[in-house]
């Protein structure tokens, strides 16, 4: 991807179980510093999933890295960003917690 330039990219999820799961994404960037410049635009992590027993599918990201990347010399020899998401079924009534706040 070129900063500044948007791109989109799937994940795919599957739900292997017997049961519908409703659940929520977290991302993570690596390396660490790089994720100031990583910005979403559109994510299926921004709302809960739903996935049918059994189901199969591509979630989008559209995204961009911001250009301010290429100019920070901390980011010199960076060539590779590395975006993973975690899956966690959602509970009822269940909120998960701000980092850093209590």
């Amino acid at each position: 991807v070129v900063p500044g330039e948007t791109a989109l990219a799937f994940y795919k999820a599957k739900n292997p179980t017997d049961k519908p799961i409703i659940g929520i994404s977290t991302y993570n960037v690596v390396p660490f510093e790089a994720g100031q410049y990583f910005n979403k635009i559109q994510c299926f992590c921004f709302e809960e999933q739903r996935l049918n027993p059994h189901e199969e599918v591509d979630m989008p990201v559209f995204f961009y890295i911001d250009p301010e990347f290429a100019e920070d010399p901390k980011m010199a020899k960076v060539d590779l960003i590395t975006l993973s998401y975690t899956f966690f079924e959602a509970k009822e009534g269940q909120k998960l917690p701000l980092p850093g706040y209590q």
